[in-house]
Order: structure tokens, then C-alpha cells, then sequence
């Protein structure tokens, strides 16, 4: 079991949000692909934060040895712990926000963040730690969704961010860019690919899909 430090426990609580999630984790078949590309090769200790519902479980390699999932939504948090008995490794839901892990520093070999870097409080301060929690030359597999590159689909991002997207959405931004924020947190961005699979219209033109290293 992780160390655990003081935390807030239950911090974030968006029911109907949650429900909704579920239901899209649940039916997008089409991402089951690229989830188990993002870990591929995996071993040792893991780190997911941003969980959901854990939709990941399944597809993490009998190599690892551990996962620890963070996940404060508590409606998100419930349906995890039902798929960590399912699991074919050994998984421990924990409530906490990424930006307090209630880990001890330096504790696992790689780290993944799925579809979350859109949705937590401060992007640096929970990319500082999981620099902190990662060992030296720790990996991180991320696949997120960003800002458009096109000067028209993004306006309407910012449009959406700054009004009732993430009111609507679990805090979910539409314009954040997830590669440039790895790089600000100090992170070396390994290989990598986007692709437009969460949809048409504006809202989610990109993903991507790649790894980092703890520099």
C-alpha cells in the first residue's frame, strides 16, 4: 500500500458529469486501441492519476506490478474499484487530486495520465508532482486531447473554455495544450502521434497519444 499523506479526501464530486463519463468511457469502443498503445510495455510501479472509471485496468500489461489510481471524483471512484477486482494485476484506488498525490517521492517507474491534464485545478502543479513521485528517468505515458492547431476550430475552444464548457464538462478545457505543458513541467517528450478520434465539429478536433521522460 502507498504512504499516504494528509489529504482532503472526496474533493471533487460532479454527478452528473460522472454519469455521463461512465457511459462514454463505457461505448467508445473505438478508443480501446489506443489505450492499450499508451501502455504498451509497461512494468514495475505505475501511477495513473485522473482514473475515471478504470477503463485503463484492463489493458495494462501482466508486467507491472502495481498500479495506484488516483481518482477524487468519489460517483467515478466507485466504478474504478469495481474494475480493479476485475483486474488481472494488483490496482489501488485512492481519493486525492493530482496536485497532492498521497505518495512518498521517487516510488514509481512510470506514470499515465489519460484524457485529464484537460480537467485538473493547476496542470503544472500536478505535472511537479508527478516529476516528484517518479523515479529518475521515469516514464510517463499520456493520452490527452489539446488545442486545434487551425486558427478557427481553436477560437471557439478558448470560446467554450472561458464560458460554460467546463461548468458543463467536470472542469474539462478544450484549449489547453498537454505537450507544451509536459515540456514546461521539465518533461522530455519522447515519440508521439495525433489523430481526431473523440468526434467531429470543434470541441475535440486532436488527441494525442505518446511518452515523456522525467528529467
Amino acid at each position: 500500500m502507498p504512504h499516504r499523506r494528509r489529504v482532503e479526501r472526496g474533493v471533487v464530486h460532479h454527478p452528473v458529469f460522472a454519469q455521463w463519463y461512465a457511459c462514454f468511457a463505457a461505448h467508445r469502443t473505438g478508443l480501446t486501441a489506443l489505450r492499450r498503445e499508451m501502455l504498451a510495455g509497461l512494468s514495475g510501479r505505475v501511477i495513473e492519476i485522473g482514473a475515471g472509471t478504470g477503463v485503463n485496468f484492463a489493458h495494462y500489461p501482466r508486467t507491472v506490478a502495481e498500479v495506484v489510481a488516483v481518482e477524487p471524483e468519489r460517483t467515478l471512484r466507485q466504478r474504478a474499484l469495481t474494475e480493479a477486482a476485475r483486474a488481472g494485476i494488483p490496482v489501488d484506488v485512492v481519493p486525492a487530486t493530482a496536485e497532492a498525490l498521497p505518495v512518498k517521492s521517487e516510488a514509481f517507474d512510470a506514470a499515465v495520465v489519460s484524457l485529464v491534464l484537460c480537467s485538473v485545478r493547476d496542470v503544472q502543479r500536478s505535472l511537479s508532482e508527478l516529476r516528484r513521485v517518479l523515479r529518475p528517468g521515469g516514464e510517463l505515458r499520456f493520452f490527452e486531447h489539446g488545442c486545434s492547431l487551425r486558427h478557427g476550430p481553436a477560437t471557439v475552444q478558448r470560446a467554450l473554455d472561458r464560458s460554460v464548457w467546463p461548468l458543463l464538462m467536470g472542469n474539462c478545457h478544450l484549449s489547453r495544450d498537454p505537450l507544451a505543458e509536459l515540456r514546461a513541467a521539465g518533461f522530455t517528450i519522447g515519440t508521439y502521434h495525433r489523430g481526431r478520434v473523440l468526434g467531429p465539429g470543434p470541441a475535440l478536433p486532436w488527441t494525442v497519444v505518446g511518452s515523456a521522460r522525467r528529467g
